[in-house]
């Protein structure tokens, strides 16, 4: 274990040896944080413009709104907030997003490094790629955070030294704080260390094999269900491997997975025909073994948007967020190879063409928002808008209308933004209805989709949209009148 961070002291030491190597490569990690305007990542523009309606319901600015007491699912939106307040909401957002980043990346490097024995420096364009993965790329930020965070809880606890279990607390408060999946899995995974070592031999597959058999009778119990809303997603072998979290903005992604998946393999397979004279060399991949086998189960059967009742929002792509935890307990796996040169240099090109990739596509979103803030600019303030803009037909980021959000701070209020509505976060909607968002999930959900038929109480609302099929990034404005769907201009890619 020389070299690694096995604990809260061991990490300090392992910084205060390789300070330079970590500051270097935590400058280059956030990178793609600083290389456009605006960081493009779907649902981050609704963090970042319900930010802004929380400093209006603290001045008494937005009636009908307020912020609801809630201890979990609000751990970024409450640093961005406050960091607003200091710096603004377009410096907060930059330095914010990109401390996430940071605590991901290395919350999954110590995690990597203690199961695997090693500090997993071959497998560092791997963590860049998952740590700008879909997960990022959807802006799901409290649960990207959690994750992060859980992966430091599990990094301290993995060899259960004693000394590091209250540490390990603490991080698990803040785990849970930023979203309940990290705290779920955080969990489940040290019920599974404490549990394992009870079972002698053959019996420690009780556990993989009762977690499955668990889950196939939950799906067929919401299957049943009359009050259980339920889409399941049945992936293939490859996107049940994690693989799936670097597919982004179209069908080129998908020859990059496949190229780091074929990789991975490749040197699994490899090493596992060496020779090893080294006891108990076989024992240590046991664990994160079936950890992986446990979740390639969990996303197999597992709902990918559930909806506990008619009256709750939808919870949205489970599965698409839970192959990020089987990729990183993949990296695991991956850990345990002996490392070599061209592990890394396969890893590292298949990453240079990836991060290519992302700032092309990143960068037309850029100037798509660029060209909302231009149409939103020259509005009154306070006008209400209901934003319809549609990704391409390849693309599998589909949450690209939530720029036109944050375009719209300081200048307009969304009227679809669907955060108040769904009860999910802090910023709520009264009863008694207002005139700043839509007090209904279902409706927001629909204006925005281009299913919502306009009623005479949502005027004066205008619309913006693509006007242009062969450049999906120029926009227009139009006022909306009674009865007019929001899909019935504009152009939509056909899927």
């Amino acid at each position: 274990m020389r070299g690694l961070a096995s604990g809260v002291g061991d990490g300090f030491r392992f910084v205060r040896r390789r300070w330079w190597l970590i500051l270097g490569t935590s400058a280059v990690l956030i990178g793609p944080c600083l290389w456009h305007r605006h960081i493009e990542a779907g649902d981050l523009g609704s963090h970042v413009y319900n930010a802004w309606l929380a400093q209006l319901i603290a001045k008494g600015q937005a009636p009908g709104l307020y912020i609801a007491p809630q201890w979990h699912n609000i751990l970024f939106d409450l640093v961005l907030l406050r960091a607003a307040n200091w710096v603004g909401l377009g410096a907060a957002e930059k330095i914010v997003v990109s401390i996430c980043v940071l605590v991901f990346f290395w919350g999954v490097f110590a995690f990597v490094g203690v199961v695997a024995g090693r500090p997993p420096w071959a497998l560092v364009p791997c963590l860049a790629m998952l740590a700008y993965g879909y997960s990022f790329n959807m802006g799901f930020m409290n649960y990207y955070l959690s994750i992060g965070l859980g992966c430091l809880c599990l990094a301290l606890v993995w060899r259960g030294e004693p000394g590091n279990w209250i540490p390990a607390a603490a991080i698990a408060v803040l785990v849970g704080v930023a979203h309940p999946m990290g705290l779920v899995w955080v969990t489940a995974v040290v019920v599974y260390l404490l549990l394992r070592p009870l079972l002698p031999g053959a019996w420690k597959l009780v556990v993989p094999l009762a977690v499955a058999a668990a889950l196939r009778g939950m799906r067929s119990y919401v299957g049943r269900s009359s009050t259980i809303l339920a889409d399941f997603y049945n992936p293939t072998p490859f996107h049940a491997t994690g693989a799936d979290q670097l597919v982004l903005y179209g069908t080129r992604y998908e020859y990059l997975a496949w190229a780091a998946l074929i990789i991975g393999l490749a040197c699994f397979v490899l090493d596992a025909l060496v020779p090893r004279k080294q006891a108990g060399h076989w024992n240590r991949l046991e664990l994160p073994l079936e950890l992986y086998l446990i979740l390639f189960c969990v996303t197999s059967f597992a709902p990918e948007n559930l909806r506990i009742s008619m009256q709750s929002a939808w919870i949205g792509l489970v599965v698409s967020r839970l192959t990020t935890i089987s990729a990183i307990v993949g990296l695991c796996v991956l850990g345990w190879v002996q490392p070599r040169k061209w592990h890394l240099m396969g890893f590292a090109a298949i990453a240079l063409i990836f991060f290519t990739f992302l700032y092309q596509d990143t960068g037309k979103l850029n100037r798509m928002e660029s060209n909302a803030e231009t149409l939103l600019s020259r509005l009154p303030a306070g006008t209400r808008v209901i934003p319809t803009i549609y990704a391409e037909p390849e693309w599998r980021i589909a949450f690209i209308a939530h720029l036109a959000d944050r375009a719209c701070v300081g200048r307009c209020f969304v009227y679809s933004n669907y955060e108040p509505s769904s009860k999910q976060f802090r910023v709520r909607v009264a009863k008694g209805g207002n005139w700043i968002v839509s007090d209904s999930p279902d409706d927001a959900n629909d204006m925005q989709g281009g299913g919502y038929d306009i009623q005479q109480g949502d005027l004066p609302l205008k619309q913006l949209y693509q006007c242009e099929q062969r450049d999906l990034t120029k926009l227009c404005l139009r006022d909306l009148a009674e009865g007019e769907s929001t899909g019935k201009f504009g152009f939509r890619p056909e899927r």
